[in-house]
C-alpha cells in the first residue's frame, strides 16, 4: 500500500456522519427503486425469475458506468470541476422524475423480451439510477481528499452504503409495500432523491473548502500503476460472487421451491458479506471463514444436489445459503484484504463493478443459451473454491487433475449404463458422499479441491437427472421446463407409465399414455375435482360457449371442449405452447381440441384486445412455478375479467398454493365488487391415479349463475369466507405478507 501524503488533522465526527448518511441514503434509494420498478413491470412480463435477473444486469451495467464516470471525474478533473460536472448531471436527472413507465408500451410476445426490458429500464430510470451508482466511489473519493484523520482509509464508508442497501431491501416487502401504494412510493422516492441531492451538495461544499484537495489530486496523478495480475485478481474475486448470487436465486426458484420473497435471502447474504468484510473486524474474521468453509461444504456437496426430495425445502435451502455465504465471504474477504491506497480507490471500485456486470451478463445472456438447466450455479461454486487463498500453479500439475478426471470418467460410465443405474441409486449416492469426505483433505490445495468438488456436484446432478427420468428439458426467459416420465399403480394394481410437465419444482400437468386413458384430464383438472364438477354442472347449456383459459400447462383443460365451443388458450411462455402442442410429449391438444386458438403473451394484455362481454367462461390458471403473478389478482384485473365476460358468465380461479392463502384476495374482491363467489378446497375421497387435492374459486355477477353448480351436489362448494384484516389488492397496492400461510 502506498504512503499517505500528509497526516490529516480534522477529527470532526460530523464529517463522517455527513458522508456516511449520504452513502446510506443513496444506497437505500437504489434498493427501493429496484423492487418498486419491478412492480411497475409486473403487469407486462409476469413473475418470472428472469425478469429479476435481467433487471439485475441492467442495474449492474449502470453501476459500472457510474463507477467509470466517478473514476474519470475524480482522476481527470480538479475538485471545482468535479463539483460543477456532477451538479449538472444531477440537475439533468431531475427531468426523469417521478420515475415511471412510459405510456403505451408493451413487450414482444413472439420473441425473447430481454432487450425490450433493458431498453425500457434505460428510458425510464436510467439517469436517476446512474446518479445513484456514482455516489459510492465518488463520495468516498471526496472523503479521502478532505483532510479528515480517517481519510487515508475511507473504505469503512462502504459498509454504510451496504447497510443502507440491506435495510432498504428488507424494509420494502415488510414495511413499505404493505403500507404505501405504488403511486405514493413513486412520489416519496422522488422526495428522497431530492434530499440526496442536498446531501451531495453538502459533501461537495466540504470538499470545495478543503485545503488538501489539490495536494491529493496531484498525488493521484503521479501514483504508480497497480499490476495487471492484481487487477485481474480483483476482477475474479468480484465476478464469481456476482454470478453466484444470480445463479443461486434462479436455482432456488427453479429447483428448490417457488416461495415468494425467497430471492431476498441470497441478496441479503450478499450485502451482509460486504458490510462484514469492509468493517474493522475483517482481519480477524477472514481467516476463520477460510478455515470453516470446507467443513460446511462437506454436507452441501454430499447432499445438496443428489436428491432434493429427500429433504424439506427449507433444509435444502439452508444448505445452499450457508455454502453461498462462505463462498462469498472468502471471495469478498480476499477482495477487502487486497484493497489499495485511496489513490486507486475509484479504479478498485470500477473493476468490482465491471466484474459484477460481467457476472450478471454471463448468467442472463450466456447461460440460458448454452445450458438447459441452472448449471452456471455449480460452475461458479467450483470457481469460488478455486479462489481460496493458497492457489499455486505448479509446473507439474497432472497428478492434481487425476482425481477429478477419474470422477468425470465415472460419470461418463454412469451415463452410458443407464439401464441398471436406478437399481443402484442408494449405493451411488453413498459413494458420492464418501468421495466428498475424501476431498475435504484437499482443502489446502485450491485447484485440486475445486476441481474435485465440481466433479462430484456434476456427478450428483447427473444421478438426480437420471433418477427423475427427464425426457426433455429446456430453459427460456420464463424458467426451466421439463417433461418427465413417472410410474403409477393403475386401477388393476399394475405399474403404468405416464408423463408430467414441470415448471421448476411445480407440476403443471400430467397425462396417462394408454390410448383409452390419454384424454382424461388429471391432477388439478380431474373430472372428480372442481373443474370436472363445473363442466358437468353446466353440461346441458355450454354447447356454444366461448371459453378462455389463461395458462396452458400440458393442455388438459382442452379435453373438456365440445365441437360447438370456441376456445382461446392464453400462455406467456412460447416453450409451453411448443411442448403442449407436440404429440411426442403430450396429446391433449391434438386429440381433444385441434381448433383452439393460442394467444402468446401476458393474459391481461391479451384480454384487453378481446371484445367486451364475449366470454361465457374464463379460467384463470396462470402460474410461474408455484406462484400466481400478483398483477392477475388485483381489483383492476378482476374488473377486466368481468368486462370481457357476458352478464351470465363465470370466472374460475385456480388458487392451489403451498405458501399463500389466495382465497383472501379473491374474497375481498368479491365483497367489494359485489360478486357471487363459491370455493371448493377439494380433497379426493378415494385414491385415484393422478387425482390430486386442489383449490378453486368460481365468481359471477349474479348468484343465480352459480346456482346449478351448488345445486348439483357434485362437490363441496361453499360460500367464500369473509376477511376484514387486509386491504384489497390493486395495481397500486399488493402485500404478499398479508396472505402468507405462517
Amino acid at each position: 500500500m502506498n504512503s499517505v501524503p500528509e497526516q490529516p488533522t480534522d477529527r470532526r465526527i460530523s464529517l463522517i456522519l455527513l458522508f456516511a448518511v449520504t452513502l446510506f441514503t443513496s444506497a437505500s434509494l437504489m434498493f427501493v427503486l429496484q423492487p418498486l420498478f419491478g412492480k411497475l413491470l409486473l403487469p407486462l412480463l409476469g413473475g418470472s425469475p428472469s425478469v429479476w435477473n435481467t433487471c439485475m444486469v441492467f442495474y449492474q451495467t449502470i453501476l459500472f458506468l457510474g463507477y467509470l464516470y466517478a473514476h474519470t471525474l475524480s482522476t481527470r478533473f480538479n475538485a471545482t470541476q468535479q463539483i460543477a460536472v456532477h451538479a449538472g448531471i444531477i440537475l439533468l436527472s431531475v427531468f426523469a422524475l417521478p420515475v415511471g413507465l412510459p405510456e403505451t408500451i408493451s413487450p414482444p410476445t413472439e420473441s425473447d423480451p430481454t432487450f425490450w426490458l433493458l431498453s425500457t429500464l434505460g428510458l425510464a430510470i436510467g439517469l436517476p439510477f446512474f446518479v445513484l451508482s456514482t455516489t459510492a466511489p465518488l463520495i468516498q473519493k471526496w472523503f479521502a481528499q478532505i483532510g479528515h484523520h480517517s481519510s487515508h482509509d475511507p473504505y469503512f464508508l462502504y459498509a454504510a452504503s451496504n447497510t443502507g442497501s440491506l435495510l432498504a431491501l428488507l424494509s420494502y416487502p415488510f414495511v413499505l409495500e404493505p403500507n404505501i401504494g405504488l403511486t405514493a412510493q413513486q412520489t416519496d422516492w422522488s422526495v428522497g432523491y431530492a434530499i440526496l441531492g442536498v446531501l451531495i451538495a453538502a459533501c461537495a461544499a466540504v470538499l470545495w473548502k478543503s485545503h488538501t484537495a489539490t495536494a491529493q489530486q496531484t498525488n493521484t496523478e503521479t501514483a504508480g500503476k497497480i499490476p495487471y495480475t492484481t487487477q485481474l485478481h480483483w476482477l475474479a474475486l468480484a465476478l464469481v460472487p456476482s454470478s453466484l448470487l444470480l445463479g443461486l436465486t434462479n436455482f432456488i426458484s427453479t429447483d428448490i421451491a417457488s416461495v415468494p420473497l425467497l430471492w431476498v435471502i441470497p441478496l441479503t447474504v450478499y450485502l451482509l458479506s460486504f458490510i462484514i468484510v469492509f468493517s474493522k473486524w475483517n482481519d480477524a474474521i477472514h481467516p476463520w471463514m477460510v478455515r470453516i468453509q470446507p467443513i460446511f461444504l462437506v454436507p452441501f456437496i454430499a447432499y445438496a444436489f443428489i436428491n432434493p426430495a429427500d429433504l424439506p425445502y427449507w433444509m435444502y435451502l439452508i444448505l445452499h445459503v450457508i455454502a453461498f455465504f462462505f463462498a462469498i465471504m472468502v471471495c469478498h474477504g480476499e477482495l477487502a484484504k487486497l484493497r489499495p491506497n485511496t489513490q486507486h480507490l475509484t479504479r478498485y471500485y470500477l473493476i468490482m463493478s465491471f466484474a459484477g456486470m460481467l457476472g450478471g451478463m454471463f448468467n442472463t445472456f450466456v447461460a440460458p443459451f448454452i445450458f438447459n438447466g441452472i448449471y452456471e450455479y455449480p460452475i461458479m461454486i467450483g470457481a469460488a473454491l478455486l479462489l481460496r487463498p493458497g492457489l499455486v500453479i505448479k509446473k507439474r500439475v497432472l497428478w492434481q487433475l487425476l482425481p477429478p478426471a477419474l470422477l468425470v470418467a465415472i460419470g461418463l460410465v454412469l451415463y452410458v449404463s443407464v439401464g441398471n443405474l436406478l437399481d443402484y441409486f442408494d449405493a451411488i449416492a453413498i459413494s458420492l458422499m464418501v468421495l466428498t469426505l475424501v476431498i475435504f483433505f484437499f482443502r489446502k490445495q485450491p485447484a485440486l479441491f475445486a476441481l474435485s468438488a465440481g466433479a462430484i456436484i456434476f456427478l450428483a446432478l447427473g444421478v438426480h437427472g437420471l433418477s427423475s427420468r427427464t425426457l426433455f428439458q429446456d430453459r427460456t426467459f420464463f424458467g426451466v421446463l421439463a417433461v418427465r416420465e413417472s410410474t403409477l399403480t393403475d386401477e388393476q394394481g399394475q405399474p403404468e407409465t405416464y408423463r408430467e410437465l414441470f415448471h421448476g419444482t411445480t407440476k403443471h400437468g400430467a397425462q396417462r399414455l394408454a390410448a383409452n386413458l390419454s384424454t382424461i384430464p388429471l391432477t388439478y383438472y380431474s373430472r372428480p375435482g372442481p373443474m370436472g364438477q363445473l363442466f358437468k354442472a353446466y353440461d346441458n347449456v355450454d354447447q356454444n360457449w366461448r371459453i378462455g383459459s389463461v395458462g396452458l400447462g400440458a393442455g388438459a383443460l382442452a379435453c373438456y371442449s365440445k365441437p360447438g365451443q370456441q376456445w382461446t388458450l392464453y400462455e406467456i411462455d412460447p416453450l409451453v405452447v411448443e411442448i403442449a402442442s407436440d404429440p411426442h410429449w403430450f396429446t391433449y391438444l391434438s386429440q381433444c381440441n385441434k381448433t383452439a386458438l393460442v394467444s402468446i403473451g401476458d393474459a391481461r394484455l391479451s384480454l384487453v384486445k378481446e371484445p367486451d362481454h364475449s366470454f361465457d367462461l374464463l379460467v384463470m390458471d396462470a402460474f410461474s412455478s408455484d406462484a400466481v403473478p400478483t398483477h392477475l389478482l388485483t381489483e383492476e384485473a378482476m374488473k377486466l375479467y368481468f368486462q370481457k365476460l357476458k352478464l351470465g358468465g363465470i370466472l374460475a380461479f385456480h388458487i392451489t398454493n403451498r405458501h399463500l392463502s389466495l382465497k383472501k384476495v379473491l374474497s375481498i374482491h368479491a365483497e367489494n365488487l359485489h360478486l357471487a363467489a363459491l370455493i371448493e378446497e377439494f380433497i379426493p375421497q378415494e385414491e385415484q391415479p393422478l387425482v390430486v387435492a386442489t383449490d378453486w374459486v368460481v365468481l359471477a355477477n349474479r348468484a343465480e349463475t352459480l346456482e346449478p353448480l351448488k345445486a348439483s351436489l357434485l362437490g363441496d362448494w361453499q360460500k367464500m369466507p369473509l376477511y376484514f384484516d387486509m386491504k384489497p389488492w390493486t395495481d397500486d397496492f399488493t402485500n404478499i405478507v398479508d396472505i402468507w400461510k405462517w
